[in-house]
Parts: C-alpha cells; structure tokens; sequence
C-alpha cells in the first residue's frame, strides 16, 4: 500500500493543476466563513482486540485452556466528509463511514479445538463540529483542523457457523488532520482519527460461556483523500424594483 502512495498523490493532484489553468490563477478563500467541501478518503485503523481476547481465552471464555488464534491488528476503511463552515474557525460536518474485518477465535471442537472465522462489519453516519483555520503552507495555503464526531452505527459480526449479531451502537471519534490546498477548490487531506466503537461477538454455547463477549472497530484510524472546495456565493446587492 505504501508503495503506491506516490502514484495516488499523483493522480489525486492532477485535477488540482488542471483547476489551475482553467482559473487563471484563482486563490483560494483566506476567510474560511461560508466555505464547503467534499473529502472522499481511504486509510486503515490500528485496532487492537486485547479485551475480546483476554474474555475468550480467559477463564470463563470458551477458549480456555485452548491455543490462542493470531490477532488480527487491523483493516481498510473508507469515509466521505460533507462539511459547511459556519464562519471562519468553525465547520460542521456529515460523514459517512465503513469498514470490515476479519477475526478469528479458538474454541472447543470434535476431539479439541477448532479456529472460528469472525466477519466484522461496521457502517455509520457521524455527524460533528470541526475547528479549523488557514496558515500560509504550500501552493494555496494549508488547513489544519480538530474535531469531535458522534453518529449512530451499524455494527455487526458473524461467526462462522452461527448466526449474524448486529446492534446499532454510538461511536466517538476525535479527529485530527489537514488541507494542503493545491489550486482554489483541489487538495489533498491526510487525518488521524481516535475511535471507541465496539459490537457483539456470539458464544459458542450461552448456557456454558455466557459472555458477553464484544470486539472492537475502534482505535487509531489513518486516511489520505482528496477534498473539492466549494468557495462562498458572493453577496448579491439588493436591487430596487
């Protein structure tokens, strides 16, 4: 994945240049108040799932005395940001997210024991306040930015064999991050995301090992995008009929 940075970069700024020949120059807005913005970016979260696995193989867990299955640290996520700001330090936003992973669990089996695969999917709306501001980097000016998100989402997994376990849960995410602005509506954006988000994970045998038992989609979230500025309309003048 890292080794294709370079190409994304390139790829993601060629708009940008191209933005800058059509306008002849435009700069973008020092004054941040009216501006919008689309952000479509793709990362990958650290997640570790310490508690699900210290629960499972613990005494009371159902891997108990049972071989300890890899821990899977991470995976892929998506999020598209619609954001408005309300005046020059402060933005409020919609987005949209989702992401999935697979895990596995040890539990008793046959003769012994048996590695479980467990899909996990989660899927959200988030909906926040960003502060934000413009310091003189780069071709067209940099914007920093930290925020605070919350938003109902859909979080699910199945485990191999058994039946699908979904709840509709709150996630909390601190954001953090930046806008190197290539042309007047073109830039690239990296952030780090801080998330708590966690959702159920079914027992082999509820009556023996009642659990719960839950995993987690959280952790240190890291994303690279692409962001389309919508400047402020002009201020139209009354006109006297």
């Amino acid at each position: 994945m890292l080794r294709r940075l370079p190409l994304l970069l390139a790829l993601a700024a060629a708009p940008a240049l191209a933005q800058d020949e059509d306008s002849g120059g435009e700069r973008a807005p020092t004054n941040l108040d009216g501006v919008g913005r689309i952000t479509v970016e793709a990362g990958y979260r650290l997640t570790s799932n310490g508690t699900l696995y210290d629960a499972w193989y613990g005494t009371k867990g159902p891997g108990n005395g049972l071989e300890r299955a890899p821990e899977s640290t991470g995976a892929p996520f998506g999020v598209a940001t619609f954001a408005y700001a309300m005046s020059d330090l402060v933005e409020v936003g919609i987005d949209l997210f989702g992401t999935a992973q697979t895990l596995r669990l040890t539990e008793p089996g046959g003769d012994g024991s048996v590695s479980r695969k467990v899909s996990t999917v989660s899927y959200g709306v988030l909906i926040g306040l960003r502060f934000q501001g413009v310091l003189d980097v780069g071709p067209q000016g940099l914007v920093p930015f930290v925020g605070l998100l919350t938003g109902p989402t859909v979080i699910s997994s199945k485990r191999e064999g058994s039946a699908l376990q979904e709840k509709v849960s709150q996630a909390w995410v601190g954001s953090l991050g930046a806008t190197l602005r290539l042309s007047a509506k073109w830039g690239l954006t990296a952030e780090y995301r801080f998330t708590f988000l966690r959702g159920p994970v079914e027992s082999p045998d509820a009556a023996k090992f009642a659990g719960p038992f839950s995993f987690s989609h959280g952790g240190n979230w890291f994303a690279l995008g692409v962001t389309y500025t919508f400047p402020p309309d002009p201020s139209r003048p009354l006109t006297n009929f």
